[in-house]
């Protein structure tokens, strides 16, 4: 057995809604579970006891390959609490091999000197005020708030101060969505800042391109994690946060908040398969519905047969959504009170006791491409529900519909359309096989005499799982298909061997020598596209290490009036 991972869970996480101490362990060679959890929660209670933390709880989860096992302990000391539980593992270890255990005296000594070092005792009487209240309470190594966004009061962590001096009558909360789902989810998160900005709100949102308030970027890089939540719910001109909630984020550290007013589920499909404990597509599920641990409303795609097979909570009241008009999907939200969001004909339509309420067209809407990009369907008809449960009326929905735009500017990497001089092309940042798919169903839904398609692949997949990815491109049929090389994501591959892989499966299916490309980058495969492309063509261009530089080079060749056919001009990064 291994210690493979020791870390604090801050938030309700896929073990339970606590803040805890967590390790995860590998047990090789079918190492027996039920032993090391036995052993360990022998030596983990025992120690929990010498240190005063008697009622602290103990839980394990198993996965393919081992199992974690966590603590819960005080929000104040977690760090101590990591060094706890390391200690119940190298105990439990100890044991089963017939070797001598740590001192425990001595460990139990030193653990306590931890636990008084890191205590924080003002950050816990803010805690038991602000749940005395009712209001909202977030804290991290560096600061500490009660509230959230415009009814929010922050202080530094080792200025917290007595709960006596707080106007709790000024302390209140705003509403929050969270998103999460395979794919789609940044989108959803930027639709619905844009219905919120539509009802005169101002939406603060966190993301995997960043944190935004007032269109400015005050979080740069990956945010969709629990520090991006605080991150933007401290933020005083924040009026309704929008959160964008990844599995990474959920797994190593659990939710940013306790409770948001809804949370939606796009979709589950197969993406980081191996990380964290979560082997299979069953447990990435599992990992997903974390959500429902903050929330009393779930919205869901009912179109996801994961989703539709999941059973009930007790006190979570689930929300679909559908692209078809289901009698079966209607009644289930209708008969609890609820609203739902389907596609009737053309239309995006709302339907609740009250009737049909017609939202808007798919011609009125731009990230839908008149409906030809499905995915966008379903990202709109899940931000609607969202919407609706958010407290915003339908005219700021259907506005929001209307104005946003999936262009680079508005919606960077995700469908981005760019019309070529009688060319088409489409800019996307699909990493995974779900997303890839979604994008090849838009291609063949869009009127085209020829088709190209750009893909590559991260060298950490298995043979089989990278000869996966051209076998799903030559379903589509294109006339071309230029492979790239994916330099940032060798991952232990020698240059040229996936690209290598992925055109000889091309080949065994048929494909002809002529239709398929090779280049050492993106930006060359993107060059060589374009001058192949010729009018009335097709290019699906999915970008993941470049995508900036291409999406500027595409704005510019927009820009200028360039058509197939005419010379390329200089890109601005030289």
């Amino acid at each position: 057995m291994k210690l493979r991972d020791s870390r604090r869970l801050t938030g309700p996480n896929i073990l339970w809604p606590r803040a805890s101490a967590v390790i995860d362990v590998a047990l090789e060679h079918g190492g027996d579970v039920e032993e090391l959890v036995h052993a360990w929660r022998t030596h983990a209670r025992r120690m929990l006891d010498a240190v005063g933390w008697g009622d602290e709880q103990l839980a394990h989860r198993r996965f393919a390959s081992g199992v974690s096992l966590a603590l819960s302990a005080p929000i104040d000391a977690l760090y101590a609490a990591t060094e706890v539980n390391e200690y119940a593992f190298e105990a439990a270890a100890a044991e089963i091999a017939g070797e001598p255990a740590p001192d425990f005296d001595q460990a139990a000594e030193t653990l306590r000197r931890t636990i008084d070092e890191e205590r924080n005792p003002a950050v816990l009487a803010m805690q038991a005020a602000a749940r005395e209240h009712g209001a909202a309470f977030l804290w991290d190594d560096d600061h500490v708030s009660v509230g959230m966004g415009k009814g929010s009061v922050s202080w530094p962590a080792n200025e917290v101060p007595d709960p006596e001096t707080v106007d709790w009558g000024a302390v209140h909360s705003i509403p929050v969505a969270l998103v999460t789902g395979t794919n789609g989810k940044t989108t959803t998160v930027r639709l619905l800042a844009a219905m919120a900005r539509a009802a005169g709100l101002e939406p603060g949102i966190s993301s995997t391109d960043g944190c935004w308030v007032a269109g400015e970027e005050v979080g740069e890089g990956d945010y969709s994690g629990p520090g991006g939540a605080r991150l933007v719910l401290r933020d005083r001109r924040v009026e309704v946060g929008i959160l964008e909630t990844a599995r990474g984020g959920m797994l190593r550290r659990g939710l940013g908040v306790d409770h948001a007013d809804v949370a939606i589920i796009t979709n589950v499909a197969e993406d980081h398969l191996g990380e964290w404990g979560i082997h299979d597509l069953d447990e990435l599920t599992e990992t997903k519905f974390i959500v429902e641990k903050g929330t009393r409303r779930l919205v869901l795609n009912a179109d996801d047969a994961k989703l539709r097979a999941r059973p009930d909570r007790v006190g979570v009241r689930k929300v679909w959504f559908s692209r078809d008009d289901d009698p079966e999907i209607v009644a289930a939200n209708v008969e609890t009170g609820g609203e739902t969001a389907v596609v009737d004909g053309d239309e995006l339509v709302i339907i609740g006791r009250e009737g049909r309420i017609s939202v808007a067209r798919l011609d009125e809407v731009p990230m839908t491409l008149g409906g030809a990009a499905v995915h966008n369907v379903q990202n709109a008809l899940g931000a609607i529900c969202v919407a609706r449960r958010l407290g915003l009326q339908v005219a700021a929905i259907r506005r929001g519909l209307r104005e946003f735009d999936s262009s680079s500017e508005e919606n960077p990497g995700r469908l981005n359309l760019f019309e070529l001089g009688g060319a088409q092309a489409i800019v996307d940042f699909a990493h995974n096989p779900h997303g890839v798919e979604a994008l090849l169903k838009t291609a063949l839904a869009l009127p085209a005499k020829r088709r190209l398609i750009l893909v590559g692949q991260a060298g950490d997949r298995d043979d089989e799982s990278i000869r996966d990815l051209p076998r799903m491109v030559w379903r589509a049929r294109p006339d071309r298909v230029i492979l790239k090389e994916l330099g940032k994501y060798l991952r232990g591959r020698e240059p040229g061997e996936v690209p290598d892989l992925m055109a000889d499966e091309l080949r065994r299916l048929g494909a002809p020598g002529e239709a398929i490309g090779r280049a050492d980058s993106e930006l060359a495969a993107v060059e060589q596209a374009l001058h192949w492309a010729r009018e009335g063509d097709l290019l699906l261009l999915i970008a993941h290490e470049e995508r900036q530089t291409i999406l500027e080079y595409m704005a510019k060749l927009r820009d200028v009036g360039w058509s197939p056919g005419k010379a390329l001009p200089a890109r601005d990064d030289g």
